[in-house]
């Protein structure tokens, strides 16, 4: 079984990542515990032949409601399911309204400064369409109660800021729905749901091409928890109808990156089908972080309220990008509860597979955590428990 460390050598790579010199930290997965992978994981013997007969014609023994007999429904099986399809509603809501207001909201002639023709314009239209659609699939598998379309507010004032947003906001769209899709009881609902965020991929990549990014600067995309998707998207809902009952997902405190790396302010770079330019940041740059307390009124009516489930500090910065979590130590700590937090961290270094693939890359989530908890790809929602602030958006490339 292959340990997802910071690269795929046969032991974790060699780095730095000490609290003793947090400045000269390059990052580690955390401390991997004992036993961890089991030491017989897997009884199945991975020979490339069949260990049992064939179960149907040209059917190997195996699978997921895959026989005659298993008839699929479309419905959420749990409370899991139920909450996690509600999530993945809101969202679709605020993509199609968003989508909208950038339309309704800029000039055909702000839109051309960009590098936007008519044929791009009339793309976002259609992309608002899709949405349509995949809210209409959601509700139907939801039933009566579910959510219904809310009230937004955007932080956008040019069409560049447009579609920063609009990348960033389905990044964690997408991320969130790949975190929880091998989870869901119904896995006939899952299935659904993973034809329609395929679809958001395409518009999360396209917004990069809007916006004069290279399209995908990744080899893998990132999935993340419910409440690391919850925590970003709940400030942008001002109010919701009456009767929307309440998402059970966290929402952790604020989580802000003063020296995040702003491309849209480069008006150099148009919308291209793919744009080489350098990288907005580099490993071992120091990242700067400004943090809330919990208890603060946020999302919807302000009827949610920040929270976390861990009393204790932060201790490290997590990245999470690709397959991998990555944690540096977090050091120059000051504030208090009353004002807030500020601290620092070093962008990671490392890579994935291959040099050619840096680690960190694209648009990545960084949490502050109690801990370097090591977590890989299946359960990075244990990182729920360690959160004291975040997720944020930290735009590498």
């Amino acid at each position: 079984m292959l340990l997802l460390g910071v690269t795929a050598y046969p032991q974790p790579q060699a780095v730095t990542s000490t609290e003793q010199n947090p400045e000269q930290a390059t990052g580690t997965p955390g401390r991997i515990p004992r036993d961890n992978p089991p030491p017989k994981p897997n009884p199945y013997n991975r020979t490339g032949e069949l260990n049992q007969p064939y179960q149907a014609p040209f059917l190997p023994a195996g699978g997921i409601n895959v026989k005659p007999t298993d008839i699929p429904v479309y419905e959420p099986m749990s409370d899991f399911d139920y909450q996690s399809l509600a999530l993945g509603l809101h969202q679709e809501w605020i993509e199609l309204d968003l989508f909208q207001e950038g339309l309704r909201r800029f000039s055909v002639e702000e839109f051309e400064k960009a590098g936007l023709e008519e044929a791009d314009r009339k793309l976002i239209e259609f992309m608002a369409q899709q949405e349509i659609g995949h809210a209409q699939l959601i509700s139907n598998m939801l039933g009566p109660e579910a959510p219904k379309q809310c009230e937004y507010q955007y932080p956008f004032k040019t069409v560049r800021e447009f579609f920063d947003f609009c990348q960033k906001l389905t990044r964690w769209g997408e991320a969130g729905v790949y975190g929880f899709l091998p989870h869901m009881d119904s896995t006939a609902a899952a299935q659904m749901l993973l034809q329609s965020i395929t679809t958001e991929a395409r518009q999360q990549m396209i917004f990069r091409q809007f916006e004069g990014l290279f399209p995908m600067p990744v080899w893998f995309e990132v999935g993340v928890p419910q409440s690391f998707a919850w925590t970003l998207l709940a400030p942008y809902i001002k109010g919701c109808p009456p009767e929307n009952h309440k998402l059970k997902w966290a929402n952790f405190p604020g989580l802000n990156i003063t020296n995040n790396p702003k491309p849209y302010e480069d008006e150099k770079y148009n919308a291209s089908i793919s744009t080489i330019r350098p990288n907005f940041s580099f490993p071992g740059r120091a990242v700067e972080f400004a943090w809330e307390a919990p208890g603060k009124a946020v999302g919807p009516n302000m009827s949610y309220t920040t929270a976390t489930i861990t009393k204790d500090p932060p201790q490290f910065a997590a990245w999470i990008s690709q397959l991998n979590t990555t944690y540096t130590p977090l050091y120059d700590i000051d504030g208090d509860e009353k004002k807030g937090w500020t601290g620092k961290a070093k962008q990671p270094e490392g890579s994935l597979f291959s040099e050619l693939n840096p680690m960190l890359n694209g648009t990545s989530f960084v949490v502050l955590t109690d801990t370097d908890l090591y977590v890989t790809p299946h359960n990075l929602s244990l990182i729920n428990n360690h959160i004291v602030a975040g997720p944020q958006m930290y735009q590498v490339g």
